[in-house]
């Protein structure tokens, strides 16, 4: 069913039925509702046994985050949208470990650069040498 699935990027769909939910009451202040509902949501992901990656994500997956990927949310009141903020949270880590930075091309400075370049230094020492107390020729 491709409703039912996480969309990470063009190349990455993680079926929900390979995420394991857990829900636990949130943390801190809030008095009866924070107590009694269970609005934190732990969202974990077993990257290592996925089928659903290619060998090379599943590759970069583990070496940036590792085996099993953990989210959890505890932001809001309610439990949809916590789970709905955890799912965003974890496509958001998948897709930062996915991301390949391009090569980068080695490129020279043109010449007028290089020239605007050397006048600055000239100017500089110039300027340099302008303060220096004159030297006495005997």
């Amino acid at each position: 069913m491709a409703d039912d699935d996480l969309v990470v990027d063009r190349s990455l769909r993680i079926p929900r039925a390979e995420l394991k939910v857990v829900f636990r009451t949130s943390g801190g202040p809030g008095g009866q509702h924070a107590n009694k509902t269970a609005t934190r949501v732990e969202l974990s992901w077993d990257a290592a046994g996925s089928p659903s990656l290619h060998p090379r994500q599943r590759e970069r997956i583990l070496d940036r985050i590792g085996p099993v990927v953990r989210v959890v949310a505890d932001d809001e009141r309610s439990q949809v949208r916590n789970r709905a903020l955890a799912e965003r949270r974890l496509v958001a880590r998948l897709a930062g470990a996915l991301h390949v930075e391009p090569t980068r091309r080695a490129t020279r400075p043109s010449r007028g650069s290089v020239e605007r370049r050397l006048q600055a230094k000239r100017r500089r020492a110039s300027t340099k040498s302008d303060r220096r107390s004159p030297r006495d020729d005997r």
